[in-house]
């Protein structure tokens, strides 16, 4: 072959148009009728709050089935929270991940549907997002790991039901803001979301985590629904809180890295820190 017919094959390679393989197929558009089957499903709009009095409660009555060996653990982690020096597993900007968002979550949810798709929206960064595939697709055997994983799932009736897999093995198993074990790695997640009252849905998991736990723990969360204005989900990003206001050298407001001492945000730079010696007071970051 010369080299021009060679060039020439490349260049139709490289024009002809993408074909997808077989094992990465194309999602096809909603039709019409998927759209409106969406009206057939249960009424999850609003802002769904967790009843944090009950999670509480589970925990206490039906506490996860740790081994013996994580037991301790936990032990340890209960009593630093109890003697004021919790561990804080949410301090990092890292998400919740699977379950933990839902057993443990302060903050409120939203549900949104399309086709093929219920997507759970929570409060805070954005990084508290979770899909539930519904359009029929089959649990992957092997999902690249995330902290909230793969999830898939179906309807039976007016019941969602999920099954989540492909859980970092960093993620928490977390039964408070302080306690908690990572997974391993191997965590099976359950679960089936329901009205049980007009205003109050129930989550309802079997948490599978052979690394840490004798046996699946089966519990229940419950969140209750307002359609108030202003309890709606409210943007936060989760290090804001390490930047202050400024200007740049035109005038433009911007952000700069705030002082700080021991993960605590200090007064800006050139103002006393109240009962701090001079000498002790800290330098400005760079």
């Amino acid at each position: 072959m010369t080299m021009n017919r060679l060039l020439a094959a490349i260049a139709l390679i490289l024009a002809a148009p993408c074909i997808a393989a077989p094992d990465d197929p194309v999602i096809a558009p909603p039709k019409p009728a998927e759209w409106a089957a969406l009206a057939k499903l249960p009424d999850w709009s609003g802002t769904w709050s967790p009843d944090i009095r009950d999670q509480v409660a589970q925990i206490t009555t039906n506490p996860a089935p740790w081994k013996p060996e994580i037991h301790k653990q936990v032990d340890f982690w209960a009593h630093e929270e109890h003697e004021g020096r919790p561990r804080g597993l949410l301090v990092d900007c890292l998400p919740h991940g699977m379950p933990s968002l839902m057993l443990i979550s302060h903050n409120a949810h939203e549900f949104l549907f399309t086709p093929g798709r219920v997507t759970l929206l929570g409060e805070s960064d954005g990084n508290r997002l979770r899909r539930i595939w519904t359009d029929g697709r089959a649990l992957p055997a092997d999902p690249d790991p995330s902290f909230h994983g793969y999830s898939v799932g179906h309807w039976e009736g007016d019941t969602l039901v999920v099954e989540t897999k492909g859980i970092l093995p960093q993620v928490f198993l977390a039964i408070s803001e302080a306690v908690g074990i990572p997974t391993g790695g191997d965590a099976v997640i359950h679960e089936r979301i329901h009205l049980i009252e007009p205003d109050t849905l129930a989550d309802d998991l079997v948490i599978e985590a052979p690394h840490i736990l004798t046996r699946p723990w089966e519990t229940r969360r419950l969140f209750h629904r307002t359609r108030k204005r202003s309890f709606e989900i409210v943007e936060g990003v989760c290090r804001q809180g390490d930047f202050e206001p400024t200007t740049d050298k035109w005038g433009n407001p911007t952000y700069t890295l705030t002082r700080q001492q021991d993960g605590n945000v200090l007064p800006p730079s050139g103002q006393p820190i109240s009962g701090q010696p001079a000498s002790d007071r800290p330098t400005p970051n760079p």
